[in-house]
């Protein structure tokens, strides 16, 4: 629910980061008809009254590219607008839809995309089913696989600035930080799946020494549907390509419709890395159509989604009732962070704002839900307070800024139908809770204390800036706190008791529970859900169980079989 946390705070304060230069210090939701990402209930298919920024122009049609021009950074973007299939950018079929890229910073439309058609879904998955059988798969090596990969690794170091401005553009997420987390995670994430493409091992298994043995082997599962959400876009790019081409698996991309922009552009340093053509195949276009296409398609071995437990469930069913394909979810979460009267109460204040406020809290395992302990709730609920209130939330152009825009309107309407819920239904907000006048879908960070359980702030996932704080007496009541949700992605807790930790932690129903930090994952060690938060792991070695099938192998060298029985 991709979904993605400041993970390797790797750039912190550095001046290069992946040897790149840094100018500034510092540096994973759904729920509309197919799948959308998390929070975002949008049908970009048109803007309606905005009209397309002066800002950017099409070349010819038959190009299929647009400029973009960026006059704040004195420069333009040249952005491919085609379909990405068999190594080239391609019209459709048959749609004559487009999808408009929009910046949530001034609402205006960056550029037109072409929206995919289930007959193109249809061309794409035919083209990784090709290369498969003859150009991937069990047709090359892992050496090789592996060398390809830290190919695609290196260019996207190479061009991470210019990744990260149009990242900026179309999400709305600061320069900085999408070059600096999102994309430096996700070129440590390719490396480090480069690094196990030729190290896909199976078992010798002992049957009869004397006459048999067994063996078995982990086979790619083959075509691999992709979907993904638009909270990280290229980082959760790189989480489920890195691991499905590690293996051999083929690849039909589904980005989300309301940020196309940088998988395509990615889609034109896979073909420089030099992966043969059908291996990675991108297709834009409305959930509803290319989402829902995959998860039915026959000659769709696997999909892997990220986004609502809405969808999660339409994406299972539409597996099962066509080839029963693979399927694995990184879904919503509600996630609890706990505050005992032990903790470093100015670090623990700290990580509970970047649980709420990073990427505008529009993050699967955003720290929604804040518990502290009745004893140091006063002292803990100010530091929070100036803690929040030092965030920056702005254009995602400016240096300064921490935190962009949500990224389109019907996510803006969506976070403050929520905030305006917690008013009614008794919640305070003490911080936020009031508009911004002007162009952008900015919303401050809010926090409202006096909650109860029933309140739908409480309840439901926001995917925006709005943090809910309560109070507990006693270890046991934190517990039932935290786990009174039907979610299950993330949790946190605070404490400098190490028994306490122990405890809580195994107490917690999370997949994954943080101690004295939030939101910080790596890539060697697994991520998913528990609950409605999803099925499957991503990340580490586990995520390579996503994308193989296991075959096992029984050998008779000796026994001879008489016959008749």
């Amino acid at each position: 629910m991709t979904r993605l946390r400041p993970r390797k705070v790797c750039a912190k304060q550095s001046k290069t980061v992946h040897g790149l230069p840094v100018n500034v210090e510092r540096g994973h939701g759904g729920g509309d008809e197919f799948p959308r990402p998390d929070g975002d209930g949008s049908k970009s298919r048109s803007v309606g009254h905005r009209a397309l920024s002066a800002a950017c122009f099409h070349t010819t049609t038959m190009s299929l590219s647009a400029v973009v021009n960026v006059p704040r950074l004195n420069k333009t973007i040249t952005v491919p607008t085609g379909l990405f299939i068999n190594n080239e950018f391609v019209p459709s079929v048959d749609s004559k839809e487009l999808i408009h890229a929009i910046n949530p910073a001034t609402e205006e439309v960056l550029c037109s995309v072409v929206a995919g058609s289930e007959k193109d879904i249809d061309v794409a998955v035919a083209a990784a089913r090709k290369a498969f059988q003859t150009t991937w798969g069990k047709n090359i090596t892992g050496f090789e696989r592996s060398m390809l990969i830290n190919k695609l690794a290196d260019l996207i170091e190479r061009d991470a600035q210019e990744l990260a401005e149009l990242e900026a553009l179309n999400n709305g997420k600061p320069i900085r930080i999408a070059r600096d987390f999102d994309i430096g995670d996700s070129i440590q994430c390719l490396r480090y799946y480069a690094g196990w493409a030729d190290k896909i091992m199976g078992q010798t298994i002992e049957v009869d020494n004397k006459s048999k043995l067994a063996f078995t082997r982990h086979d790619p599962v083959g075509v691999c549907g992709q979907i993904i959400p638009w909270n990280y876009p290229i980082n959760m790019w790189s989480w489920k390509v890195a691991p499905a081409l590690a293996v051999g698996c083929t690849i039909v991309m589904k980005p989300s419709e309301l940020t196309p922009l940088t998988a395509l552009k990615l889609s034109e340093l896979v073909k420089e890395a030099g992966f043969p053509s059908g291996v990675i195949n991108t297709v834009p276009s409305l959930g509803q159509v290319g989402g829902a296409a995959l998860s039915a398609h026959l000659d769709v071995d696997k999909v892997a989604f990220t986004g609502s437990t809405v969808t999660g469930r339409k994406i299972m069913e539409a597996a099962a009732k066509s080839n029963l394909k693979k399927v694995s979810l990184e879904l919503g979460g509600k996630s609890p962070h706990l505050v005992f009267e032990s903790a470093d109460l100015e670090q623990a204040a700290s990580w509970a704002a970047l649980g709420i406020c990073y990427n505008s809290g529009q993050d699967c395992t955003a720290g929604s839900r804040v518990y502290v302990q009745e004893s140091v709730y006063d002292k803990f609920l100010e530091l929070l307070v100036a803690k929040v209130k030092a965030q920056i939330i702005g254009d995602g152009l400016d240096d300064q800024t921490g935190g962009g825009p949500v990224v389109s309107k019907t996510q803006y309407d969506r976070v403050w139908g929520y905030i305006e819920s917690g008013k009614q239904e008794g919640a305070v907000p003490i911080l936020g809770g009031v508009k911004r006048e002007g162009k952008g879908y900015y919303v401050d960070p809010t926090i409202f204390t006096n909650i109860q359980p029933d309140m739908k702030i409480v309840k439901e996932e926001i995917f925006g800036p709005v943090l809910s704080v309560g109070v507990f007496k006693t270890e046991e009541e934190a517990i039932l706190l935290a786990n009174n949700t039907s979610y299950g992605l993330g949790a946190g807790l605070h404490s400098s008791d190490a028994n306490q930790c122990m405890r809580v932690s195994s107490a917690l129903e999370a997949g994954t529970v943080w101690v004295n930090q939030y939101n910080i994952l790596n890539n060697n060690v697994p991520f998913g859900g528990k609950k409605q938060s999803g099925i499957g792991r991503e990340l580490g070695s586990y995520a390579l169980e996503e994308y193989t099938s296991i075959k096992a192998v029984h050998w008779n060298f000796g026994e001879k079989l008489e016959w008749p029985l």
